[in-house]
């Protein structure tokens, strides 16, 4: 089975390997692991986090940080202040004492496509990666002329004639969402060694690898992760993200529902919030103010539940979808004591919380920590696919 702990780098800053004919790399030895230190960078709306993770074999989780980001400078995944990220992101260099080397930026927005293709036939490297390109007009709608693209081949076959077939996942992005953020880093003196989806890496976090029994059917892993202003949805057939999606929800509108049914501050809204339960039996402790913010987080979770059943329900109208079983959730929002039980009532889908640390290992220190869900893309960034 194919790893599905593979990223799809941007080709613009990461150099790409030539790869080997099929017959050729299946005769190579394993070598021994190279030890490769990754710092994970996720820059959200209203924070920075930071994972750097050391990979020799496995994956050994070594620092984490995370510090608030001034709203405004990022908006809906883009760069709206390039000078102040840039001045934001070396001060959180500096204080966090990361290395400004080995950093992987992951990305998280609408202006994303990411695409599935089988190329049959073609063992040149050369041509392949122009047939690539040339269905990926016909595969993404971003204009070729404005857009940089990528491709991970995830999946090979050789048939009795000896002739190939690939399975081909594209992702092209708008050229000028990229260069934004590229430009902020390098104000910042960071050193950029890959760009990633943020969906691939919240698989890489969260999701398991245990295969599915002999005679059961191979079901999807969904897993969400629940930011401020957004959040990011991937499904996987337990190998390949084959569907994601960038969903226009995030905390703030909890925040924004507090506000305007208790007509308080935005501030006073987000600090109402963390004193909420969704749990049962909460309500017998609640005060005015508090039953009135459950009952607005509660309307806000249905919209949030719409977006995400309409997004499973196109998800299995594809050809060759697979069942689906749970929802592995994380993200700062999850966090509310009762939301993934809540969720799950309202979806009718099984909601469980997800480990961040599923595939790291790291001190006892890190895993007492109690903000690991709004980590855990960051930890998925500084993973090695």
């Amino acid at each position: 089975m194919v790893d599905l702990k593979k990223e799809i780098k941007l080709s613009d800053l990461v150099p790409r390997r030539k790869r080997k004919p099929a017959a050729a790399r299946a005769s190579t030895k394993k070598r021994k692991p190279t030890k490769q230190t990754l710092v994970g960078l996720k820059v959200g709306a209203s924070q920075v986090a930071a994972a750097r993770v050391v990979n020799n074999g496995s994956a050994n989780l070594v620092q984490l940080a995370r510090a608030p980001l001034a709203a405004g400078i990022i908006a809906g995944g883009e760069v709206r202040d390039v000078p102040a990220l840039a001045r934001a992101l070396d001060r959180f260099f500096s204080e966090n004492k990361l290395p400004r080397r080995g950093v992987r930026l992951g990305l998280a927005t609408n202006r994303i496509g990411v695409r599935g293709f089988d190329i049959d036939g073609i063992e040149d490297e050369r041509q392949l990666g122009n047939a690539i390109r040339f269905r990926a007009h016909e595969a993404v709608s971003i204009p070729i002329d404005q857009a940089v693209l990528d491709y991970h081949i995830v999946d090979e076959a050789v048939d009795e004639s000896g002739s190939i077939s690939r399975r081909v996942v594209l992702a092209a992005a708008y050229r000028e969402s990229i260069d934004r953020y590229v430009e902020a880093c390098r104000a910042a003196k960071i050193e950029l060694v890959g760009i990633d989806l943020e969906a691939f890496a919240l698989l890489r976090a969260i999701a398991p690898t245990t295969e599915h029994a002999e005679g059961e059917p191979a079901r999807a892993v969904v897993a969400v992760s629940l930011g401020h202003d957004r959040s990011t949805l991937a499904i996987s057939d337990g190998a390949v993200c084959e569907f994601t999606r960038v969903l226009e929800w995030g905390g703030e509108k909890l925040e924004s529902a507090i506000g305007l049914d208790l007509g308080i501050t935005t501030d006073e809204a987000a600090e109402l919030k963390l004193a909420v339960s969704l749990e049962p039996g909460a309500e017998a402790d609640d005060d005015t103010r508090t039953h009135a913010a459950r009952e607005a987080i509660r309307r806000e979770l249905q919209k949030l539940a719409r977006e995400l059943v309409a997004s499973l329900q196109f998800y299995q109208s594809q050809p060759g979808s697979l069942a689906i079983s749970k929802i592995l959730l994380t993200g700062g929002t999850s966090r509310i004591p009762g939301l993934p039980e809540e969720l799950e009532r309202i979806t009718r889908v099984g909601v469980v919380r997800a480990d961040p640390l599923e595939h790291v290992r790291t001190s006892a220190e890190v895993r007492s920590r109690d903000d690991l869900a709004s980590l855990a893309i960051a930890i998925g960034l500084g993973v090695e696919g």
